[in-house]
């Protein structure tokens, strides 16, 4: 009998010191945890998402995509949002701040299992490359120019719009006109 009350009590106490050394928080409050890197006077950009793209392809999206739940009716999944900029932030800091902060489902692949050196993204919001026939998946421009290197390659400046946009063309839906792997 000692022992079992020696050892709910010693339960108890593991417990008690886990609950109150473990801190929980939210992912606002997540996000803010380096919040003194931020300040009134912090460099923004502007960052949003959509896959509008897709409605003239709606035939060639996969079917089970084919809801509200995956392609909003008006093929915005993230409006105009800004955001604060940290030195050294890449256009995939401020995405991956962005889905976690607005629950949106995103997959990558790492930039070190990257043939190009950077972080590819394979799917936002469910919707993923070739998805939408074999030329879709994710492409992203900055102040309107597609960049010709991956977005954890690029670092934002002050004042910048990141649009990242679903395209079932090779971006060239999106705007992007390619020519021997050249934006012209």
């Amino acid at each position: 009998m000692k022992k079992n009350i020696l050892a709910v009590c010693g339960i108890a106490l593991i417990l008690a010191i886990l609950i109150n050394g473990t801190q929980v928080q939210s992912v606002s409050e997540y996000y803010l945890t380096h919040i003194d890197d931020l300040t009134p006077e912090s460099e923004r950009v502007t960052i949003s998402i959509r896959c509008d793209a897709i409605f003239p392809h709606y035939d060639e999206l996969d079917p089970a995509l084919r809801s509200e739940e995956f392609l909003p009716p008006d093929g915005v999944i993230l409006p105009p949002t800004e955001y604060r900029l940290r030195e050294g932030d890449t256009v995939f800091d401020i995405l991956n701040r962005a889905v976690r902060q607005n629950h949106i489902q995103m997959e990558f692949q790492g930039a070190e299992e990257s043939p190009f050196g950077s972080v590819y993204i394979k799917g936002i919001h469910y919707l993923y490359e070739f998805s939408c026939g074999p030329l879709s998946g994710w492409v992203y421009r900055v102040d309107g120019a597609f960049p010709h290197y991956g977005c954890s390659r690029y670092t934002l400046r002050d004042g910048q719009v990141i649009e990242w946009l679903y395209t079932c063309d090779l971006g060239q839906d999106a705007g992007a006109k390619w020519i021997g792997g050249r934006e012209n």
